[in-house]
């Protein structure tokens, strides 16, 4: 049985429909992450789980039992906000026994809970420390020791390191995932950034426009998208509009603009059809002469950045078109010069293909 479980879950605020007949099942122990742009739905969807918002349709289940009328403090769950909100006249301590002392525990096992929590997040020698005496990433330790110490079973995460500078972002997310695996925690992370879903993950829950566009594990979701607007959001890719020119066993022929044709592995059905090829930017290569099996395009390297592991190379090919090629640097990796004749290769293998939108590529590209 799914430790959470949400059934046809519908939330509006005026004319505007938040959430739109969201299903989801948690397993116990599981790492969640919803991930999507502003105003997907993410942090209502989380406030739903909570019970801090009321939904309009549907019900929620936690540990098989429906709590739809049953309030935050009975569901066994703990909301950590994006701010912390820790108690600014409360010392580390304070702060992290706060909810076991509400309960009435006994001192001895306030006293324990404590202070192994704040070993496990190494705290204990800052116990005594204010918020204000904190560094951004101690003062979201403690609050993540204060969710644990709670003793509930479910820690709902809203943009945990939002509020953090980038390089402690990423230092922190390894430590958060392996922190709440040894507590056995069921995890529910809010967030926008796909890096952090990617690298923290059991399973990826992409929100847009208040559905669900997708539900995988991290991999799946960056390799296997499901729609044009994931290709795009989680990792971005080149995209290139053609017809279907031919279908056979090596897959499908397109052609695009002024005659250009790529081949990709995957099969159209329907030879005339209007397509969008996919392929990820670090998927292709910057090479001096063509290679038999790729798809092959003459262009010049219209400009590059460098951006610390990997330098991005804009092209144009000659067609006009402008495309994208990312490269990992290494000690044999060749940097092209700007404004030099080369060869935008990739393999069909590494293409998919969609159906070309109704409302156009740009719309469902920026769509949120």
């Amino acid at each position: 049985m799914p430790l959470i479980k949400l059934v046809n879950i519908t939330k509006r605020f005026g004319k505007i429909t938040a959430l739109n007949d969201i299903n989801l099942s948690v397993e116990n122990g599981e790492y969640i992450c919803i991930l999507g742009p502003t105003g997907a739905g993410k942090t209502t969807l989380l406030r739903i789980i909570a019970g801090l918002l009321e939904l309009d349709e549907g019900e929620v289940y936690i540990e098989g039992q429906l709590v739809n009328d049953v309030p935050p403090e009975d569901r066994n769950t703990v909301y950590m906000f994006q701010q912390f909100a820790l108690f600014p006249h409360m010392d580390v301590w304070q702060n992290v026994s706060y909810t076991p002392s509400i309960k009435d525990w006994d001192n001895d096992k306030i006293n324990y809970v404590t202070s192994e929590i704040l070993e496990m997040v190494r705290l204990a020698e800052r116990r005594d420390a204010y918020p204000k005496e904190l560094s951004g990433g101690m003062q979201q330790r403690v609050a993540l020791a204060r969710g644990i110490a709670s003793g509930a079973r479910i820690l709902l995460l809203d943009e945990p390191f939002g509020a953090l500078d980038a390089r402690l972002r990423v230092n922190l997310r390894s430590q958060l995932r392996a922190l709440v695996k040894s507590q056995k925690l069921t995890t529910i992370h809010v967030t926008h950034d796909q890096e952090e879903a990617l690298m923290t993950a059991d399973r990826v829950v992409v929100l847009r426009n208040g559905r669900i566009e997708q539900i995988g594990d991290p991999n799946q979701i960056y390799s296997k998208p499901r729609s044009i607007f994931i290709a795009n959001f989680v990792g971005g890719a080149n995209f290139i509009e053609g017809n279907v020119k031919k279908v056979d066993d090596e897959g499908s022929l397109i052609e695009f603009r002024d005659d250009f044709q790529l081949r990709v592995s995957t099969p159209s059905t329907n030879v005339g059809e209007k397509v969008v090829v996919t392929v990820r930017h670090e998927d292709t290569l910057i090479r001096t002469h063509p290679v038999i099996g790729s798809n092959n395009f003459s262009c010049h390297i219209e400009s590059r950045i460098f951006i610390g592991d990997s330098m991005v190379y804009v092209l144009k090919l000659e067609n006009g078109i402008t495309k994208s090629s990312k490269g990992l640097l290494s000690d044999n990796y060749v940097i092209h010069n700007i404004g030099k004749q080369r060869i935008f290769s990739f393999q069909p293998g590494k293409c998919l293909i969609f159906s070309y939108p109704q409302t156009g590529l740009l719309q469902e590209i920026e769509a949120v």
